[in-house]
């Protein structure tokens, strides 16, 4: 896996890559091994750094991503939404065990099943992973695994857009599922993101 430097996720990198079935990419420019190491302690820990380091996004749209879809990932992963993420995303002040997750519409939901056209979107970071993988286990038997060092980037960025966002661009069309390993929590609780 590629480490790139960049920013948070946001909603240009999001829609940049919608039109593809899926499409691996990272934010910002390319690292140089250099500077990937300096990025990293001793034991494999991020340095204390303000600089963002990101592994590629993956992501999965229709006819790959289909309701029904599980997302499976290891033990012990705690999951803190991103609330008001199409207009000053931040974070919220509750973290749940994997796979609930608050949706943007305030629901709890099992975010470990991709659910029908028309449900409300989930973003949430998650965070406790003492390896890094996932698998997403598509209902005709088809299974994609994504591992990563989870000493460098213990992070993991859910995006979920299915389809129940009427606001513009998304009018109800796009219905994706986009992971992406971090080093660090890109989003701040306390502070809105403009």
């Amino acid at each position: 896996m590629n480490i790139t430097s960049g920013s948070m996720p946001g909603r240009r990198g999001i829609l940049g890559g919608l039109a593809a079935v899926p499409v691996l990419y990272g934010l910002g420019g390319a690292a140089s091994p250099a500077s990937a190491a300096t990025a990293t302690r001793r034991g494999g820990v991020p340095a204390v750094t303000d600089e963002l380091v990101s592994g590629q996004e993956r992501r999965y749209n229709a006819p790959l991503l289909t309701p029904g879809t599980r997302l499976v990932l290891p033990a012990g992963v705690e999951a803190v939404p991103v609330q008001d993420y199409y207009s000053g995303p931040h974070l919220a002040p509750a973290r749940s065990a994997w796979p609930y997750v608050t949706a943007t519409d305030g629901t709890t939901v099992d975010a470990s099943t991709v659910p029908e056209r028309g449900a409300p979107t989930r973003v949430a970071i998650l965070s406790g992973f003492t390896e890094g993988w996932y698998e997403l286990l598509h209902p005709n038997g088809c299974a994609d695994r994504v591992s990563w060092d989870a000493g460098k980037l213990p992070f993991l960025w859910l995006y979920g857009e299915f389809g129940g966002t009427d606001e513009a661009p998304y009018r109800n069309r796009f219905y994706t599922l986009a992971l992406q390993s971090f080093s660090r929590n890109p989003y701040s609780r306390n502070t809105r993101i403009r």
